[in-house]
């Protein structure tokens, strides 16, 4: 089997382009027995090529391939790279050039079909064909291969989307980006051959062990990716539209934000839901076009709280279900994944450094939230180098000998037993201190690495300096490209003024310190209603330079709720609370 060629992604007008000798055409029969004596091979040593395909967008056969992507993938590991551009006859529209990133430009001379399917039909030669939603790529790619008379191979083919339904039967969402998400794989580009390609690999190799302890050969792989549901044969079941009981009465409901709640003849909460309108979103419950809901046939009585917000419609929600636990809600508000924070559990021993999608609970220093995960875990191991923080998972196993970091100087080992606490601590604390002070701590960052270059430098130590530049360099990237604040939570108090979605003159106030939600409610009319407010947030906020803050586990929700809400809503008011005068606020 060929080797498959490296080569980084495809940018502009690159590509690679692969010279290759006419393949002979194998008989049928020959081919039918390469394909059977595949099937028979054991899973765990075949090798996969996982393929990625984008076309011109159109359906039909005016579909035409515009790049191939491939990853081998062998033992659970990814291998080798390859992928071209490919000519199409037809002009790309505006959308599709939009969508994928390839202009009819990048198109004009790259190869055409006879140059890209036979490399394509060699590195397939052998291998078991992946791709997500494998019928869609691997009908693109037979049909180019008819298109220029070449055999199509016919390899045995597995889709990740199939095989995630099976192997993770609780993943409801199995788009590529979504289950990557899931597995915990970044993703930085999607859309190319390549990229997609790569993450769909990724797909399969964390997936390869749960493949392996359910399928011994290729065979059995291929069946529990092509098996399918069985359907109900016939005319579809159609839904009949519920009737809402005569005792529910919607015209009594505003058509402000807030929260509804469907109760039972008991008075029981059956379901609590938000809307910017209520009266719109409580009928909606029993539309003709709506599913009903188990909880819908014993609903009896609805009554709201409004709010002058969706932020506080959000807000209520979330107490609201936390109180009455009704068994129509079966989850709160989803979290905004792109979000994340940098934390630090200080109730540990030799406390580490991490990144997560919600605050730390209990006391902690959280930072953030940002925007970025990869590059949030890249800073994260960059402090770590810079003051010799661990570097492993949050419980500490005691070695024998030092990490590798250890030999390197980047962490002071606290794993071999023998480090005093308060020297650890005393790093610790001079890390997060960068992130207490009363702005963004990105500045504060390269004016310690600098400083401790000079210092480097004065002392002869000229090894250590050029390691410190080099810090220097990637930190200003990673801090330029990294979005989102770049404090600890618990520092300022800040006050959220989120205006109604109609009549912008009302609105919610809400005033957060020491890294909690500590009031809420109708933004004050008055100047002195307002500041007594901004007082009594301000005496619970955290003291310059105070290190952590206590923030009860019930409380986290509401931190991402509000998190969630400022990343959609970039307009809102934002004013931090100052401690000299009140009166001087900054807005944001």
């Amino acid at each position: 089997m060929p080797p498959i060629l490296p080569s980084g992604p495809v940018v502009e007008d690159e590509y690679v382009q692969t010279v290759c000798n006419p393949l002979c055409v194998t008989s049928g029969a020959a081919r039918i027995t390469q394909v059977v004596t595949l099937l028979e091979h054991a899973i765990a040593s075949a090798e996969f090529l996982v393929v990625d395909t984008e076309t011109n967008g159109l359906g039909g056969e005016a579909c035409e391939l515009t790049e191939v992507g491939a990853v081998l993938v062998g033992g659970g590991e990814l291998h080798d790279r390859w992928s071209s551009l490919v000519r199409c006859n037809r002009p790309l529209g505006r959308g599709i050039q939009r969508f994928t990133g390839i202009t009819q430009e990048m198109l004009a001379e790259a190869p055409g079909l006879e140059e890209v399917l036979p490399a394509v039909a060699e590195r397939l030669d052998g291998r078991v064909l992946v791709a997500h939603n494998a019928p869609f790529d691997r009908r693109v790619l037979r049909r180019g291969f008819e298109l220029i008379g070449l055999e199509w191979p016919n390899p045995p083919v597995l889709c990740t989307a199939a095989l995630a339904r099976r192997l993770l039967p609780l993943q409801r969402r199995r788009g590529l980006g979504a289950l990557a998400d899931a597995l915990g794989i970044e993703v930085d580009t999607a859309h190319r051959a390549l990229a997609d390609a790569e993450t769909c690999a990724r797909v399969l190799c964390a997936l390869f062990p749960r493949l392996c302890a359910n399928a011994l050969t290729i065979g059995d792989a291929v069946a529990i990716s092509s098996r399918r549901r069985r359907r109900t044969v016939g005319r579809k079941r159609r839904v009949a539209a519920l009737t809402p009981p005569p005792e529910l009465d919607f015209a009594e409901l505003p058509r402000d934000p807030g929260v509804y709640l469907f109760r039972d003849d008991d008075g029981r909460v059956l379901y609590v839901g938000k809307s910017i309108s209520i009266r719109s979103r409580a009928r909606a419950h029993f539309a003709p076009s709506s599913v009903p809901a188990d909880w819908t046939v014993q609903a009896t009585v609805v009554d709201y709280q409004s709010t002058n917000s969706e932020l506080g419609a959000l807000v209520l929600e979330n107490r609201l279900i936390k109180r009455h636990r009704p068994p129509g809600n079966i989850r709160l508000t989803r979290r905004d994944e792109r979000l994340c924070y940098i934390r630090c559990r200080l109730d540990i021993p030799f406390p580490i450094l991490e990144v997560a999608s919600e605050p730390a609970a209990g006391h902690a220093v959280t930072i953030g939230p940002l925007k970025g995960r990869r590059l949030a875990h890249e800073l994260v191991e960059q402090l770590d180098s810079l003051f010799g923080l661990r570097h492993c998972g949050r419980r500490l196993q005691l070695r024998e000998h030092p990490s590798a970091y250890g030999q390197m100087g980047r962490c002071l080992s606290p794993c071999l037993g023998d480090l005093d606490p308060n020297l650890y601590r005393r790093r610790l604390d001079e890390a997060l201190r960068l992130f207490l002070g009363e702005t963004d701590g990105r500045d504060r960052l390269l004016a310690h690495v600098r400083g401790q270059m000079r210092e480097a430098a004065a002392k002869q130590h000229y090894e250590r300096a050029a390691w410190l530049r080099r810090r220097l360099r990637r930190l200003t990237v990673i801090l330029e490209r990294l979005g989102g604040a770049l404090e600890a939570t618990h520092v300022r108090a800040k006050l959220v003024l989120a205006a109604h979605p109609v009549d912008q003159v009302r609105g919610d106030a809400f005033w957060l310190a020491g890294g909690r939600l500590v009031d809420w409610g109708p933004a004050p009319e008055d100047t002195e209603a307002l500041e007594r407010r901004n007082q009594a947030a301000l005496s619970r906020a955290a003291r310059a330079g105070e290190l952590g803050a206590h923030v009860p586990p019930d409380e986290i929700d509401e931190l991402r709720i509000i998190a969630t809400y400022l990343a959609s809503h970039p307009d809102t008011t934002q004013v931090m609370l100052e401690r000299t005068a009140l009166s001087e606020t900054a807005v944001l």
